[in-house]
Protein backbone atom coordinates (compact mmCIF):
# COMPACT_ATOMS: atom_id res chain seq x y z
CA UNK A 1 0.00 0.00 0.00
CA UNK A 2 1.51 3.52 -0.82
CA UNK A 3 1.74 6.40 1.82
CA UNK A 4 0.69 9.85 0.92
CA UNK A 5 4.18 11.04 1.70
CA UNK A 6 5.59 8.73 -0.95
CA UNK A 7 3.97 10.66 -3.46
CA UNK A 8 5.94 13.45 -2.90
CA UNK A 9 8.02 14.34 -5.81
CA UNK A 10 8.87 12.39 -9.31
CA UNK A 11 6.54 14.88 -10.32
CA UNK A 12 6.35 14.66 -14.70
CA UNK A 13 7.90 17.30 -17.04
CA UNK A 14 6.13 18.55 -20.10
CA UNK A 15 7.17 20.48 -23.34
CA UNK A 16 6.04 24.19 -23.97
CA UNK A 17 4.85 23.86 -27.46
CA UNK A 18 1.92 26.75 -28.45
CA UNK A 19 4.67 29.88 -26.57
CA UNK A 20 6.95 31.73 -28.85
CA UNK A 21 10.69 29.84 -27.25
CA UNK A 22 12.69 31.36 -29.79
CA UNK A 23 15.21 29.02 -30.43
CA UNK A 24 14.81 26.97 -27.45
CA UNK A 25 12.95 24.59 -26.11
CA UNK A 26 10.92 25.13 -22.99
CA UNK A 27 9.96 22.77 -20.47
CA UNK A 28 7.80 22.61 -17.42
CA UNK A 29 8.51 20.75 -14.23
CA UNK A 30 4.75 20.19 -13.23
CA UNK A 31 5.08 20.80 -9.45
CA UNK A 32 1.42 21.05 -9.05
CA UNK A 33 1.26 17.38 -8.97
CA UNK A 34 2.74 16.89 -5.72
CA UNK A 35 -0.12 15.19 -3.06
CA UNK A 36 0.06 18.94 -0.97
CA UNK A 37 -0.64 20.91 -4.53
CA UNK A 38 3.05 22.32 -4.66
CA UNK A 39 6.64 22.29 -4.98
CA UNK A 40 6.69 23.25 -1.06
CA UNK A 41 5.97 19.79 -0.75
CA UNK A 42 9.86 18.31 -0.59
CA UNK A 43 11.02 20.66 1.92
CA UNK A 44 7.64 20.30 4.23
CA UNK A 45 8.45 16.33 4.31
CA UNK A 46 12.46 16.93 4.13
CA UNK A 47 12.76 19.73 6.79
CA UNK A 48 10.04 17.71 9.58
CA UNK A 49 12.05 14.40 9.52
CA UNK A 50 15.46 16.40 9.85
CA UNK A 51 13.91 17.76 12.46
CA UNK A 52 12.74 14.47 13.79
CA UNK A 53 16.74 12.71 13.38
CA UNK A 54 18.06 15.70 15.43
CA UNK A 55 15.80 14.86 18.36
CA UNK A 56 14.08 18.52 18.27
CA UNK A 57 10.41 17.85 16.91
CA UNK A 58 9.61 15.12 19.70
CA UNK A 59 6.14 12.83 18.92
CA UNK A 60 3.08 14.75 19.47
CA UNK A 61 5.22 17.72 18.81
CA UNK A 62 4.04 21.65 17.64
CA UNK A 63 5.98 22.96 14.63
CA UNK A 64 5.98 26.94 13.96
CA UNK A 65 6.68 28.24 10.92
CA UNK A 66 6.53 31.53 8.80
CA UNK A 67 5.04 30.73 5.47
CA UNK A 68 4.10 32.42 2.25
CA UNK A 69 1.38 29.42 1.98
CA UNK A 70 2.63 26.82 -0.46
CA UNK A 71 5.56 25.70 2.67
CA UNK A 72 2.70 25.79 4.97
CA UNK A 73 0.81 23.49 2.75
CA UNK A 74 3.69 21.24 2.52
CA UNK A 75 4.03 21.24 5.97
CA UNK A 76 0.27 20.71 7.08
CA UNK A 77 0.02 17.86 5.13
CA UNK A 78 3.15 15.98 6.79
CA UNK A 79 2.25 17.10 10.17
CA UNK A 80 -1.63 15.57 9.82
CA UNK A 81 0.05 12.29 8.38
CA UNK A 82 2.55 12.37 11.38
CA UNK A 83 0.08 13.74 14.25
CA UNK A 84 2.09 17.18 14.60
CA UNK A 85 0.55 20.08 15.83
CA UNK A 86 0.99 23.42 13.26
CA UNK A 87 1.26 27.16 13.96
CA UNK A 88 1.71 28.97 10.53
CA UNK A 89 2.21 32.91 10.51
CA UNK A 90 1.52 34.13 7.06
CA UNK A 91 1.55 37.56 5.47
CA UNK A 92 -1.96 39.12 4.96
CA UNK A 93 -1.36 39.20 1.69
CA UNK A 94 -1.88 35.55 0.71
CA UNK A 95 -4.93 34.58 -1.01
CA UNK A 96 -7.80 33.25 0.71
CA UNK A 97 -7.78 29.76 -1.05
CA UNK A 98 -4.44 29.34 0.28
CA UNK A 99 -5.63 30.37 4.03
CA UNK A 100 -8.98 27.92 3.89
CA UNK A 101 -6.75 25.09 2.67
CA UNK A 102 -3.88 25.37 5.51
CA UNK A 103 -7.17 25.66 7.91
CA UNK A 104 -8.55 22.62 6.20
CA UNK A 105 -5.66 20.58 7.23
CA UNK A 106 -5.85 21.43 10.57
CA UNK A 107 -2.85 24.09 10.82
CA UNK A 108 -3.64 27.38 13.05
CA UNK A 109 -3.23 30.44 11.31
CA UNK A 110 -1.70 33.29 12.67
CA UNK A 111 -2.14 36.49 9.73
CA UNK A 112 0.26 38.89 10.38
CA UNK A 113 1.16 42.01 8.15
CA UNK A 114 2.20 42.40 4.82
CA UNK A 115 3.51 45.74 4.59
CA UNK A 116 6.12 45.68 7.40
CA UNK A 117 9.94 44.53 7.04
CA UNK A 118 12.28 42.02 9.01
CA UNK A 119 13.20 43.35 12.19
CA UNK A 120 9.74 44.53 12.76
CA UNK A 121 7.37 42.57 15.62
CA UNK A 122 4.67 41.78 13.17
CA UNK A 123 7.19 40.49 10.18
CA UNK A 124 5.98 37.15 9.71
CA UNK A 125 9.33 35.55 10.14
CA UNK A 126 10.22 37.59 13.32
CA UNK A 127 6.62 36.71 14.28
CA UNK A 128 6.68 32.91 14.11
CA UNK A 129 9.97 32.95 15.99
CA UNK A 130 8.46 34.56 18.76
CA UNK A 131 5.64 32.60 18.90
CA UNK A 132 8.13 29.26 18.92
CA UNK A 133 10.13 31.16 21.42
CA UNK A 134 6.67 31.17 23.63
CA UNK A 135 5.54 27.65 22.62
CA UNK A 136 6.88 25.15 25.02
CA UNK A 137 8.45 21.78 22.86
CA UNK A 138 7.90 23.76 19.65
CA UNK A 139 10.32 23.49 16.87
CA UNK A 140 10.86 26.92 14.47
CA UNK A 141 11.40 25.36 11.30
CA UNK A 142 13.02 28.82 9.63
CA UNK A 143 12.74 27.60 5.79
CA UNK A 144 14.88 30.63 5.27
CA UNK A 145 17.78 28.95 7.05
CA UNK A 146 17.23 25.30 7.26
CA UNK A 147 19.83 23.53 5.45
CA UNK A 148 17.25 20.78 5.11
CA UNK A 149 15.46 22.96 2.52
CA UNK A 150 17.68 22.98 -0.33
CA UNK A 151 18.91 19.43 0.81
CA UNK A 152 15.25 18.43 -0.30
CA UNK A 153 16.25 19.74 -4.33
CA UNK A 154 20.00 18.71 -4.41
CA UNK A 155 18.67 15.24 -3.27
CA UNK A 156 15.20 14.99 -5.51
CA UNK A 157 14.39 17.54 -7.73
CA UNK A 158 17.67 18.09 -9.28
CA UNK A 159 18.47 14.59 -10.44
CA UNK A 160 14.58 14.44 -11.29
CA UNK A 161 14.80 16.88 -14.04
CA UNK A 162 18.45 15.88 -15.02
CA UNK A 163 17.53 12.21 -15.71
CA UNK A 164 14.03 13.59 -17.38
CA UNK A 165 16.08 15.66 -19.90
CA UNK A 166 17.99 12.72 -20.83
CA UNK A 167 21.40 14.54 -19.14
CA UNK A 168 20.88 17.50 -21.72
CA UNK A 169 19.89 20.89 -20.15
CA UNK A 170 21.54 24.46 -21.09
CA UNK A 171 19.18 26.47 -18.18
CA UNK A 172 17.14 26.31 -15.01
CA UNK A 173 14.99 29.43 -14.53
CA UNK A 174 14.19 29.50 -10.90
CA UNK A 175 12.32 31.98 -8.83
CA UNK A 176 13.26 32.63 -5.08
CA UNK A 177 10.81 32.41 -1.93
CA UNK A 178 13.18 30.81 0.85
CA UNK A 179 16.34 30.02 -1.53
CA UNK A 180 15.97 26.71 -0.80
CA UNK A 181 15.70 25.46 -5.02
CA UNK A 182 17.75 27.54 -6.43
CA UNK A 183 20.34 26.53 -4.03
CA UNK A 184 19.79 22.88 -4.00
CA UNK A 185 19.88 23.22 -7.81
CA UNK A 186 23.40 25.10 -8.19
CA UNK A 187 24.66 22.38 -5.72
CA UNK A 188 23.64 19.74 -7.64
CA UNK A 189 24.68 20.69 -11.40
CA UNK A 190 27.89 22.09 -10.13
CA UNK A 191 28.81 19.17 -9.28
CA UNK A 192 27.02 16.78 -12.44
CA UNK A 193 26.80 19.50 -15.54
CA UNK A 194 28.81 22.68 -14.48
CA UNK A 195 27.11 24.25 -17.70
CA UNK A 196 24.04 24.33 -17.03
CA UNK A 197 22.94 28.47 -16.25
CA UNK A 198 20.93 29.09 -12.98
CA UNK A 199 18.24 32.11 -14.22
CA UNK A 200 16.70 34.17 -11.64
CA UNK A 201 13.06 35.06 -12.45
CA UNK A 202 12.42 37.89 -9.88
CA UNK A 203 9.14 39.83 -9.30
CA UNK A 204 9.60 43.30 -9.77
CA UNK A 205 9.67 45.27 -5.97
CA UNK A 206 12.02 42.66 -4.72
CA UNK A 207 15.40 43.08 -4.41
CA UNK A 208 17.06 39.83 -5.30
CA UNK A 209 17.41 40.27 -9.59
CA UNK A 210 19.53 44.00 -8.60
CA UNK A 211 21.30 42.31 -5.93
CA UNK A 212 22.59 39.65 -8.76
CA UNK A 213 22.84 42.23 -11.09
CA UNK A 214 24.82 45.29 -8.65
CA UNK A 215 25.81 43.04 -5.66
CA UNK A 216 23.94 45.66 -3.46
CA UNK A 217 20.93 44.97 -1.68
CA UNK A 218 18.48 47.54 -2.56
CA UNK A 219 14.98 49.09 -1.42
CA UNK A 220 12.20 46.66 -1.54
CA UNK A 221 9.31 47.86 -3.06
CA UNK A 222 5.56 46.01 -3.04
CA UNK A 223 4.24 42.90 -5.62
CA UNK A 224 1.41 40.75 -5.36
CA UNK A 225 2.65 37.67 -6.73
CA UNK A 226 3.17 35.03 -3.70
CA UNK A 227 5.77 32.72 -2.70
CA UNK A 228 8.54 34.59 -4.35
CA UNK A 229 10.64 37.62 -4.29
CA UNK A 230 12.61 39.09 -0.93
CA UNK A 231 13.44 42.36 0.92
CA UNK A 232 16.38 40.20 2.42
CA UNK A 233 18.81 38.12 1.26
CA UNK A 234 17.71 34.28 2.84
CA UNK A 235 20.50 32.62 4.53
CA UNK A 236 19.62 29.59 2.47
CA UNK A 237 20.06 31.68 -0.51
CA UNK A 238 23.08 30.56 -2.80
CA UNK A 239 22.75 32.87 -5.76
CA UNK A 240 26.22 32.86 -6.90
CA UNK A 241 25.69 30.32 -9.95
CA UNK A 242 22.78 32.65 -11.10
CA UNK A 243 23.91 33.59 -14.76
CA UNK A 244 20.96 36.23 -15.60
CA UNK A 245 18.46 37.53 -13.17
CA UNK A 246 14.92 39.01 -14.64
CA UNK A 247 12.71 41.09 -13.15
CA UNK A 248 9.21 40.61 -13.46
CA UNK A 249 6.04 42.51 -13.00
CA UNK A 250 2.90 41.56 -11.33
CA UNK A 251 1.61 42.17 -14.87
CA UNK A 252 3.50 40.00 -16.91
CA UNK A 253 3.00 37.26 -14.16
CA UNK A 254 -0.89 37.25 -14.06
CA UNK A 255 -0.93 37.66 -17.85
CA UNK A 256 1.52 34.99 -18.19
CA UNK A 257 -0.37 32.49 -16.04
CA UNK A 258 -3.67 33.04 -17.96
CA UNK A 259 -1.93 32.66 -21.05
CA UNK A 260 -0.46 29.32 -19.96
CA UNK A 261 -3.69 28.04 -19.01
CA UNK A 262 -5.49 29.33 -22.11
CA UNK A 263 -2.97 28.09 -24.78
CA UNK A 264 -1.51 24.60 -22.39
CA UNK A 265 -4.35 24.01 -20.62
CA UNK A 266 -1.54 24.31 -17.39
CA UNK A 267 -3.56 25.60 -14.82
CA UNK A 268 -0.22 27.43 -12.47
CA UNK A 269 -0.49 29.89 -9.78
CA UNK A 270 1.46 33.72 -9.64
CA UNK A 271 5.07 32.76 -8.92
CA UNK A 272 4.47 30.23 -12.16
CA UNK A 273 3.52 33.28 -13.96
CA UNK A 274 6.91 35.26 -12.92
CA UNK A 275 8.64 31.56 -13.92
CA UNK A 276 7.06 30.91 -17.57
CA UNK A 277 7.89 34.92 -18.28
CA UNK A 278 11.45 34.82 -17.53
CA UNK A 279 11.81 31.66 -18.99
CA UNK A 280 10.53 32.99 -22.17
CA UNK A 281 12.46 36.01 -22.21
CA UNK A 282 15.65 33.96 -21.50
CA UNK A 283 14.44 31.91 -24.03
CA UNK A 284 13.76 34.43 -26.66
CA UNK A 285 17.50 35.99 -26.13
CA UNK A 286 19.40 33.43 -26.95
CA UNK A 287 21.18 33.30 -30.02
CA UNK A 288 21.67 29.40 -30.27
CA UNK A 289 18.85 26.35 -29.47
CA UNK A 290 19.12 25.60 -25.74
CA UNK A 291 17.16 23.38 -23.47
CA UNK A 292 15.67 25.28 -20.75
CA UNK A 293 13.49 24.00 -17.77
CA UNK A 294 11.26 25.95 -15.69
CA UNK A 295 8.68 25.01 -13.05
CA UNK A 296 4.50 25.09 -12.28
CA UNK A 297 5.11 25.63 -8.40
CA UNK A 298 1.76 25.22 -7.91
CA UNK A 299 -1.75 24.84 -8.91
CA UNK A 300 -3.98 27.99 -9.68
CA UNK A 301 -7.05 26.85 -7.89
CA UNK A 302 -5.35 28.73 -5.23
CA UNK A 303 -5.90 32.11 -6.47
CA UNK A 304 -9.32 32.01 -8.37
CA UNK A 305 -10.38 34.71 -6.01
CA UNK A 306 -7.38 36.67 -7.09
CA UNK A 307 -5.68 36.63 -10.54
CA UNK A 308 -8.33 34.22 -12.11
CA UNK A 309 -11.18 37.13 -11.14
CA UNK A 310 -11.54 39.51 -13.69
CA UNK A 311 -12.85 41.76 -11.11
CA UNK A 312 -9.74 41.57 -8.93
CA UNK A 313 -7.73 42.10 -11.71
CA UNK A 314 -9.58 44.92 -12.58
CA UNK A 315 -9.46 46.12 -8.96
CA UNK A 316 -5.66 46.06 -8.90
CA UNK A 317 -5.77 47.89 -12.03
CA UNK A 318 -4.57 45.20 -14.54
CA UNK A 319 -7.41 44.83 -16.60
CA UNK A 320 -8.83 48.02 -18.32
CA UNK A 321 -12.51 48.49 -19.18
CA UNK A 322 -13.42 50.51 -22.04
CA UNK A 323 -13.64 54.28 -19.98
CA UNK A 324 -17.46 55.95 -21.10
CA UNK A 325 -16.58 59.11 -19.15
CA UNK A 326 -19.26 58.94 -16.91
CA UNK A 327 -20.60 56.99 -13.64
CA UNK A 328 -20.67 54.21 -15.49
CA UNK A 329 -16.64 53.25 -14.80
CA UNK A 330 -17.45 53.65 -11.07
CA UNK A 331 -19.75 50.62 -11.17
CA UNK A 332 -18.04 47.62 -9.95
CA UNK A 333 -20.06 44.94 -10.97
CA UNK A 334 -21.81 46.65 -13.94
CA UNK A 335 -25.20 44.52 -15.43
CA UNK A 336 -23.53 44.60 -18.95
CA UNK A 337 -20.69 42.00 -18.14
CA UNK A 338 -23.11 40.00 -16.49
CA UNK A 339 -21.42 40.51 -13.29
CA UNK A 340 -24.69 42.19 -11.26
CA UNK A 341 -25.76 39.81 -8.60
CA UNK A 342 -29.41 40.18 -8.70
CA UNK A 343 -32.64 39.03 -7.87
CA UNK A 344 -36.24 38.91 -9.31
CA UNK A 345 -39.20 40.35 -7.67
CA UNK A 346 -40.95 36.51 -7.87
CA UNK A 347 -37.78 35.16 -6.54
CA UNK A 348 -38.42 34.30 -2.92
CA UNK A 349 -36.59 35.61 0.10
CA UNK A 350 -34.51 32.22 0.71
CA UNK A 351 -33.38 32.96 -2.85
CA UNK A 352 -32.42 36.48 -2.21
CA UNK A 353 -30.70 34.90 1.47
CA UNK A 354 -28.60 32.81 -0.73
CA UNK A 355 -27.29 35.13 -3.10
CA UNK A 356 -26.19 37.61 -0.22
CA UNK A 357 -24.04 34.84 1.74
CA UNK A 358 -22.87 33.54 -1.63
CA UNK A 359 -21.25 36.36 -3.17
CA UNK A 360 -20.77 38.57 0.29
CA UNK A 361 -23.09 41.58 -0.19
CA UNK A 362 -25.75 43.48 1.98
CA UNK A 363 -27.87 44.41 -0.68
CA UNK A 364 -29.69 43.41 -3.97
CA UNK A 365 -31.21 45.06 -6.79
CA UNK A 366 -34.46 43.56 -7.85
CA UNK A 367 -34.67 43.56 -11.96
CA UNK A 368 -37.63 43.01 -13.84
CA UNK A 369 -36.04 42.53 -17.86
CA UNK A 370 -33.37 45.25 -17.76
CA UNK A 371 -35.62 47.74 -15.50
CA UNK A 372 -35.03 48.26 -11.80
CA UNK A 373 -37.90 47.75 -9.98
CA UNK A 374 -36.68 47.88 -6.38
CA UNK A 375 -33.87 47.05 -3.87
CA UNK A 376 -33.65 44.52 -1.46
CA UNK A 377 -31.32 44.33 1.45
CA UNK A 378 -30.68 42.74 5.14
CA UNK A 379 -32.73 45.25 6.79
CA UNK A 380 -35.72 44.17 4.62
CA UNK A 381 -35.10 40.79 4.98
CA UNK A 382 -34.53 40.55 8.53
CA UNK A 383 -37.83 43.00 9.34
CA UNK A 384 -39.72 40.06 7.32
CA UNK A 385 -38.13 37.16 9.10
CA UNK A 386 -37.94 38.16 12.62
CA UNK A 387 -42.04 37.85 12.37
CA UNK A 388 -41.68 33.84 11.32
CA UNK A 389 -39.34 31.72 9.55
CA UNK A 390 -42.51 31.12 7.17
CA UNK A 391 -41.65 34.60 5.31
CA UNK A 392 -38.63 33.55 3.52
CA UNK A 393 -40.94 31.50 1.52
CA UNK A 394 -42.58 34.72 0.36
CA UNK A 395 -41.76 36.54 -2.56
CA UNK A 396 -39.59 39.36 -2.89
CA UNK A 397 -41.49 41.68 -4.25
CA UNK A 398 -43.67 41.90 -1.14
CA UNK A 399 -40.62 42.98 0.83
CA UNK A 400 -38.42 45.37 -1.67
CA UNK A 401 -38.46 48.93 -1.20
CA UNK A 402 -39.58 50.39 -4.63
CA UNK A 403 -38.90 53.74 -3.61
CA UNK A 404 -35.73 54.66 -5.09
CA UNK A 405 -33.23 57.11 -5.71
CA UNK A 406 -31.39 56.85 -9.40
CA UNK A 407 -29.19 58.67 -11.00
CA UNK A 408 -28.22 59.00 -14.29
CA UNK A 409 -24.98 58.11 -16.17
CA UNK A 410 -24.62 61.71 -16.37
CA UNK A 411 -25.25 62.46 -12.87
CA UNK A 412 -22.03 64.26 -11.31
CA UNK A 413 -19.62 62.53 -8.55
CA UNK A 414 -20.83 65.11 -6.01
CA UNK A 415 -24.42 63.56 -6.08
CA UNK A 416 -23.10 59.87 -5.79
CA UNK A 417 -21.10 61.03 -2.56
CA UNK A 418 -24.51 62.79 -1.40
CA UNK A 419 -25.78 59.75 -1.62
CA UNK A 420 -23.78 57.25 0.28
CA UNK A 421 -23.49 59.81 2.76
CA UNK A 422 -26.83 59.03 3.30
CA UNK A 423 -25.90 55.51 4.37
CA UNK A 424 -27.68 54.51 0.87
CA UNK A 425 -26.12 53.06 -2.41
CA UNK A 426 -25.70 54.75 -5.78
CA UNK A 427 -27.90 53.38 -8.07
CA UNK A 428 -27.17 54.07 -12.22
CA UNK A 429 -29.99 53.98 -14.26
CA UNK A 430 -32.65 55.44 -16.64
CA UNK A 431 -35.73 54.68 -18.00
CA UNK A 432 -34.61 52.44 -20.11
CA UNK A 433 -32.20 50.15 -18.28
CA UNK A 434 -30.56 49.68 -15.00
CA UNK A 435 -26.69 49.58 -15.22
CA UNK A 436 -25.28 49.42 -11.93
CA UNK A 437 -24.59 50.38 -8.15
CA UNK A 438 -22.10 52.30 -6.79
CA UNK A 439 -21.03 51.29 -3.27
CA UNK A 440 -18.49 53.09 -1.41
CA UNK A 441 -16.30 50.24 -1.65
CA UNK A 442 -16.73 50.80 -6.01
CA UNK A 443 -15.74 54.29 -5.29
CA UNK A 444 -12.84 53.64 -2.93
CA UNK A 445 -11.37 51.18 -5.60
CA UNK A 446 -11.88 53.53 -8.32
CA UNK A 447 -9.71 56.09 -6.67
CA UNK A 448 -7.36 53.40 -5.28
CA UNK A 449 -6.43 52.62 -9.00
CA UNK A 450 -5.54 56.03 -9.70
CA UNK A 451 -2.69 55.66 -7.35
CA UNK A 452 0.39 54.31 -9.47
Amino acid sequence: MTDVLSLIGNTPLVEVTRFDTGPCKLFLKLESQNPGGSIKDRIGLSMIEAAERDGSLKPGGTIVEATAGNTGLGLALVAARKGYRLILVIPDKMSQEKVFHLKAFGAEVVMTRSDVGKGHADYYQDRAEGIARQTPGAVYVNQFGNPANPFAHETTTAPEIWAQMDLDLDAVVCGVGSGGTITGLTRFFRKAAPNVAMVLADPAGSILADYVKTGKVGEAGSWLVEGIGEDFIPPVADLTGVKEAFSITDAESFAAARELLAKESIFAGSSSGTLLAAALKYCRSRKRPERVVTFVCDSGNKYLSKMFNDYWLADQGFRERAARGDLRDLIGRPVEERATVSVGPDDTLLTAYGRFKMHDVSQLPVLEGERIVGLIDEYDMLHAVTRGESHFREAVRKHMTTDLETLAPDATLPEVQAILDRDHVAIIADRERFYGLITRIDLLKSLRRKIK
